[in-house]
């Protein structure tokens, strides 16, 4: 399916402004340099300047500093980053993860289905559970017990959502994902491991979007908590009992051990480990790799990821990594010397 709309019809709904042709036709986004007729592409970033003269797109979106540098059709905006993501969402043709009630699909009789909801074929939807108006489930999903998905949620294939889980509104979940699995909680009787039962639940707000193959587990005794407008790459893994605050990032690969808070409005790269039972502060931002081991009381940038290196420029450091607390000591004992030359 293609969809066509005018120049003109992006400047309204984007409440922008068109230098050039209103009647241009646009089907489809593209970058600068691989653009061609009937497509619109993106400057956001002026070291990507030089391609407006150059580009064979039909449009390109604009701020109004850069609109005079185009030599084609321009959508001009405030923030056409912004405005790339909002074209894109109209010219979006992803179809939906299910259409309609699949027949192979199982619904307990005791489940509760809203209007417009969809279920693609072999998803199980178990007793208790309440489905809002236009939610769709995935093929070969599983929502278990008394889970709760809210209106306009849409859940990929082979979900996983375990009982008594719920879901806000306008949620997107990818293929794989396991919501509500136990968290990881055992007690050690000499030697062997004792189960402790996961009691609560997961708990998951408003326009909350989470990659394929990532795992939220579910509360010990209280619930794990994910907060309105969080958006989650794949393959993360939040453990027990984590509160995520509203407006939070994370990348793909991070791991959040138990009991811990993170705040509001917080930018977490990939591969980043935040151990348990700490918190970090409001509109904090974790760069790639960082290794977070107790609570950060002020926002700020934080790293601790080891940059690459030449292998043998790396073995040499790993190799006087092994001395470092003998040269620590030298370097207290030199000090203490010139200390006491001076005092002489």
């Amino acid at each position: 399916m293609v969809i066509m709309i005018t120049l003109g019809e992006l400047a309204e709904k984007l409440g922008g402004v068109v230098k050039g042709d209103d009647n241009c036709q646009i089907s489809s986004l593209s970058t600068l340099t691989d653009a061609e007729s009937g497509q619109i592409a993106f400057l956001a970033n002026a070291k990507y300047r030089p391609y407006l003269e150059t580009t064979k797109a039909s449009a390109v979106i604009v701020s109004e500093a850069n609109a005079k540098y185009c030599q084609t059709n321009a959508l001009v905006l405030a923030n056409p980053y912004l405005g790339f993501a909002l074209v894109a969402q109209l010219l979006d043709t992803t179809p939906k993860a299910a259409n309609d009630i699949a027949a192979s699909a199982v619904i307990s009789a005791d489940a509760t289905v809203g209007e417009g909801v969809c279920i693609g074929a072999n998803a199980v939807i178990e007793s208790g559970v309440t489905l809002g108006d236009n939610v769709i489930i995935g093929a070969n999903c599983f929502v278990g017990k008394d889970a709760i998905i809210k209106n306009g949620s849409q859940l990929w294939s082979n979900v996983s959502i375990y009982h008594r889980v719920e879901i806000g509104r306008d949620c997107l979940i990818q293929a794989n994902t396991v919501i509500g699995s136990d968290g990881f909680g055992y007690a050690n009787d000499q030697g062997n491991w004792v189960k402790i039962p996961q009691l609560g639940a997961v708990i998951i707000g408003d326009n909350v979007e989470i990659g394929a193959c990532t795992t939220i587990d579910r509360g010990a005794l209280e619930n794990t908590i994910i907060e309105s407008n969080v958006i989650i790459d794949n393959q993360v893994q939040i453990a027990h009992n984590v509160k995520l605050g509203a407006g939070t990032a994370i990348a793909g690969c991070t791991v959040i051990a138990g009991s811990t808070t993170i705040g509001q409005n917080c930018t977490i790269a990939g591969l980043v480990a935040i151990n348990g039972h700490i918190s970090v502060a409001d509109g904090s931002v974790l760069t790639g790799m960082t290794m977070v081991t107790k609570s950060i009381k002020e926002a700020g940038i934080y790293s601790s990821g080891m940059p690459s290196l030449p292998n043998k420029e790396w073995r040499k450091n790993a190799s006087r990594y092994k001395h470092l607390d003998d040269m620590y000591k030298k370097m207290a004992e030199l000090e203490k010397a010139i200390t006491d030359l001076k005092n002489k």
